[in-house]
């Protein structure tokens, strides 16, 4: 046995992904017909062609375009499922998804709570078909005004009963500071939300040490960037938080040139918190098992590494005590036997 079959049937948590960004080709071209939104492409070939990254400008004209056929609660629980199923086959045990209703209200008038209601009975589900589990990040589309991310993170708070256990920040960066959203995240904070915020992607430590210190991130999604500046390494390293690293989106965005230069074994032997992520998986042609095999392949990760990249993302989630030391304990002694079958020690 190899490798790939152990990745592929071990047991995984994602911090990192991002529910429209998860829309296949297929369902963009579905969802577009049905709702007479006019694509780039009038085939699924076609479709698939556009979807290859060219470059973050591209990127973000699909993802809006995502949005604008998104015209019903029917559609998006229709992404909510669709993703779950693809979790699901990952043998992806717990996601921690951003979701940004922004979107989906802007263009299509659809409330939050009806948003909010569509996801939930994506999640139920899945949780009672598939025995996977999902919560939400509720992000604010950074270019929006620092009044709209109050709304937003009132909106967040309102959901903390229906899965939401985050607050977030993502979108470009450059000309976008953390500090912009302050009060919005002292008050997703207040009520008890965890924060959650993009940074060092696109922009560098400086947008980690304002995600830091106005935002008093949890987790940063993303983070690479922070080898800039050995100050904020040796700050990420005593306090241990958490990098949602993402390498292939890393790869087609340029903030590294290909897998083969990317940097997680440094950050792995900086002593960083390091998780393993995919983004936006079909914009960037991967998938999380895709993730894991690369860094075993190409970037030379053992199976000690890849398990214990696991156990980092199932340690700094969102979930209870109570259920991460459970599930610690199944991942553990799945790990013991997953071995004995696809790998030969």
């Amino acid at each position: 046995m190899t490798i790939e079959s152990y990745i592929q049937v071990m047991p995984k948590v994602e911090l990192h992904v991002h529910m429209e960004g998860s829309t296949r080709p297929e369902t963009l071209l579905k969802l577009a017909q049905r709702s007479q939104v006019e694509l780039p492409a009038s085939n699924l070939e076609e479709l698939r062609k556009w979807y290859d990254f060219v470059d973050f400008d591209h990127f973000l004209e699909i993802y809006i375009k995502i949005g604008e056929c998104l015209r019903t609660v029917d559609d998006i629980e229709l992404i909510a499922r669709e993703f779950l199923a693809s979790q699901a086959e990952q043998r992806i045990i717990h996601s921690e998804v951003t979701y940004t209703p922004y979107i989906q209200h802007k263009f299509n008038g659809i409330s939050f709570d009806d948003q909010m209601t569509a996801i939930n009975r994506a999640m139920a589900w899945a949780e009672r078909e598939l025995g996977v589990t999902m919560s939400l990040t509720i992000d604010i589309p950074r270019g929006v005004s620092s009044e709209e991310g109050i709304m937003l993170a009132e909106w967040a708070i309102s959901g903390m009963d229906r899965g939401v256990t985050a607050f977030g920040l993502g979108g470009p960066e450059v000309g976008n500071p953390p500090e912009r959203y302050r009060e919005a995240f002292d008050k997703a904070r207040a009520a008890g939300l965890h924060s959650a915020p993009h940074a060092g992607e696109m922009a560098g430590p400086e947008s980690i040490w304002g995600a830091l210190r106005a935002l008093h991130a949890d987790r940063i999604g993303h983070g690479v960037r922070c080898l800039e500046d050995p100050d904020l390494v040796e700050e990420l390293r005593a306090r241990q938080v958490p990098l949602e690293v993402c390498p292939t989106s890393n790869v087609c965005l340029k903030v590294v040139p290909d897998i083969e230069s990317h940097p997680l074994p440094q950050l792995l032997d900086e002593g960083l918190y390091v998780t393993l992520n995919t983004d936006d998986p079909p914009m960037f042609n991967t998938t999380l098992v895709d993730e894991y095999i690369s860094a075993a392949r190409i970037l030379r990760l053992g199976v000690d590494t890849l398990e214990e990249l696991s156990l980092n993302a199932l340690r700094a989630s969102f979930l209870d005590e109570d259920t991460r030391k459970k599930m610690e304990e199944s991942f553990s002694a799945d790990f013991r036997q997953l071995r004995k079958e696809h790998l030969d020690e």
